[in-house]
């Protein structure tokens, strides 16, 4: 089995897996990084949402040997202390109901504001298009994503 050296957090990590397995059961079962949930499993729910290289990607579909020099971002990694302009707006508008999506909606609206600093309502309908919330806090969570961009 061959050995993936690998940026997770700010912190470089030796994983030992197959070629084809999915980041996101390096993530939780080999680091314990949690919060990234399983949702689909084909890439179509953005529960498993975290960043490479910034960018949202779905970690089910994304395999350990596709990383290389890659930089892995996940929901743990957003902030230390709870305290990213994504997080706090989500806590003022009291997005989650039931949570199971949050952490893969919160990684997408953050990489959308990394990317668009003041996103109108067709930037964010598009970047959020790919995470499903079967609670349907659509509204509540477009309205944090544009109090997060002003902060």
């Amino acid at each position: 089995m061959p050995t993936y050296t690998v940026t997770i957090n700010r912190q470089q990590r030796n994983i030992e897996a197959d070629a084809d397995t999915p980041l996101l059961w390096v993530l939780r079962d080999e680091l314990q990084l949690v919060g990234t949930k399983f949702g689909c499993g084909i890439a179509q729910c953005g529960a498993c949402t975290v960043h490479v290289n910034g960018s949202a990607v779905r970690s089910c579909s994304f395999p350990i040997s596709a990383i290389g020099e890659s930089k892995v971002t996940t929901i743990e990694g957003l902030s230390e202390n709870g305290d990213h302009p994504v997080q706090q707006a989500w806590l003022e508008h009291d997005v989650a109901q039931c949570g199971y999506c949050q952490a893969g909606q919160i990684m997408s609206a953050a990489a959308l504001l990394a990317q668009n600093a003041n996103p109108d309502d067709a930037a964010i309908n598009n970047a959020m298009s790919g995470n499903i919330c079967r609670c349907g806090t659509y509204g509540r969570i477009k309205s944090a994503i544009k109090t997060a961009a002003k902060s």
